[in-house]
């Protein structure tokens, strides 16, 4: 393994901790879904894993979420359920941060950097197709994949924008913001990919903290005051998060507030972290 990760996560961890983190790299996982409640619900999906005899489970904090214990991610994107958009392929800790923003009916509402639009998606079925979701993706082939994952999610409250959010008009402003912002995907990372060390270097955490940083001054000045507003980043470095939110809250009126969450018992590890990156303008 990349011994600057090693260090970091040491550093951040201890010892003990980071190997764990290191040995978890290898891990295979399971595959996981969500049920799209705009086109489907929870029982029809149980109903037809019982019928194929997949055997699954579902986590204590989301009826809506599935883990698979007997079928990979190729086997069911062969099944109507997920051809027709009923389900969403997503890990379970992508869930979390739109279930922690958990934006209310005729809201404004902004995905950031929303491909491929798991969460966009997310919030459009949270809401129930009655808020207004903009969504930017300024990487044109990212773009594309995204409009076609909202017409087949069928998430017709979305405005898509093909453009670099921090480059936004401050004339803007929403109720909520979703930024889920490009990391290093350290809290992703395959131990197994003979190409790990050509992608993740310590560049590319570089790279990503001033783009996480501009981002998330952009959000704040956009959010309407009195607002919430999460970050998150599937990074495990407080490089990525802590201290950007750190630096944020030296130089804009804002302030840190508690998760309104009433599963987050479950993630106690996750959900402190996410606490420090849940955010809103005063009023």
């Amino acid at each position: 393994m990349l011994e600057f990760l090693v260090d970091l996560l040491k550093k951040q961890y201890g010892e003990e901790i980071a190997n764990q983190i290191l040995q978890g790299y290898f891990v295979k996982r399971k595959t996981t879904f969500r049920v799209n409640t705009i086109k489907s619900n929870t029982q029809r999906i149980e109903a037809e894993l019982k019928r194929l005899g997949i055997v699954y489970k579902n986590p204590a904090w989301s009826g809506e979420a599935f883990i698979l214990e007997n079928a990979n991610e190729k086997e069911l994107q062969e099944l109507d359920i997920y051809k027709n958009g009923e389900i969403y392929l997503q890990s379970l800790s992508s869930m979390l941060p739109a279930l922690v923003l958990n934006p209310k009916k005729s809201t404004d509402i902004l995905d950031m950097t929303a491909a491929p639009g798991g969460k966009t998606t997310q919030l459009a079925a949270i809401t129930q197709n009655e808020a207004h979701i903009t969504a930017c993706e300024m990487n044109h082939i990212r773009a594309e994949r995204l409009k076609y994952n909202l017409e087949k999610q069928g998430a017709s409250s979305v405005y898509l924008m093909e453009m670099d959010s921090r480059k936004m008009d401050d004339f803007f402003a929403f109720d909520y913001i979703l930024l889920d912002s490009p990391c290093s995907g350290s809290g992703t990372l395959n131990g197994e990919n003979p190409n790990i060390e050509k992608f993740f270097t310590m560049q590319l955490i570089e790279k990503s903290t001033k783009m996480q940083f501009d981002l998330l001054k952009k959000a704040l000045k956009i959010l309407k005051s009195g607002h919430e507003m999460v970050y998150s980043t599937c990074s495990i470095l407080e490089l990525e998060n802590e201290e950007i939110v750190k630096k944020i809250l030296a130089l804009e009126n804002a302030e840190i507030v508690p998760i309104e969450f009433s599963r987050k018992g479950i993630f106690a590890t996750t959900s402190s972290k996410i606490k420090r990156d849940f955010m809103r303008v005063p009023k």
